[in-house]
């Protein structure tokens, strides 16, 4: 696949192992779509201890996990979806992320890390802890809180999206790495496991609601996305943490 940068013009071999439900794997699958790149899939069971094999891949036992072979690459194992996602758009030049050596690249590539940077530093944590909240009124604060944050933080950083960030026609790292926390985020608030006032609220924002809404119809964010098994994951997850400690 020589269009994505595979040595020699051959696509390289990749197996991503992974599970569908992982919002951090989906980046992977994400990029991957994005780019074309060919890969072999393995699943990862995230709801039992993992295999001794699959902590040789990966001693810390999370997903994603990419092993690659192109080149004079020879079955690396490459880990964490942020550095995963980076590796892939590093190796493989594409619309996702700007080329370096250049002021210009430089630039738009400091824009893509500073608004990922953003949404994860200021806003990304403080949705799960609506999730997990005790009261209706705790749920109603939070919910204030994180449209708060959203508004001051994010909304600005996408004024010239177009519709994607940055003003590309195109998906850029920047969705890459937010795509399958907004698609949950709307998902998880169509469903009643957040408030729908967090729906509203984030529709009332025109630069985030016009970005959101064509970032959640993406193919490469679709094609893997089960809603009703990530529902269902979730709820368990809540009724877990909700229990009270012995």
């Amino acid at each position: 696949m020589a269009s994505n940068g595979a040595a020699n013009g051959t696509a390289p071999k990749i197996t991503l192992y992974t599970n569908h439900r992982c919002p951090w794997a989906h980046r992977a699958h994400i990029v991957l779509k994005e780019l074309g790149l060919p890969f072999e899939e393995v699943i990862i069971d995230l709801d039992t201890p993992r295999e001794p094999w699959y902590l040789e891949v990966n001693p810390r036992g999370v997903v994603p996990s990419l092993k690659i072979s192109s080149g004079d690459v020879v079955d690396e194992i490459i880990t964490e979806s942020g550095i995963v996602s980076q590796f892939l758009v590093d190796a493989y030049p594409s619309h996702l992320f700007p080329a370096a050596g250049s002021p210009s690249g430089a630039l738009k590539r400091a824009r893509i890390n500073f608004f990922v940077d953003t949404w994860f530093s200021k806003v990304g944590s403080h949705w799960f802890k609506i999730l997990v909240a005790k009261s209706s009124e705790e749920k109603d604060t939070l919910t204030k809180e994180f449209l708060g944050l959203v508004g001051k933080e994010i909304e600005p950083l996408l004024k010239d999206a177009g519709p994607f960030f940055g003003g590309s026609d195109k998906f850029t790292l920047a969705e890459v790495l937010t795509a399958p926390f907004i698609l949950r985020l709307y998902s998880l608030g169509n469903n009643d496991l957040l408030p729908k006032s967090i729906i509203t609220g984030l529709d009332a924002l025109p630069n985030f609601s016009k970005w959101a809404a064509e970032v959640i119809k993406q193919e490469s964010v679709t094609y893997i996305w089960d809603e009703e098994k990530v529902l269902v994951g979730t709820r368990k997850r809540i009724a877990i943490l909700s229990k009270p400690k012995p």
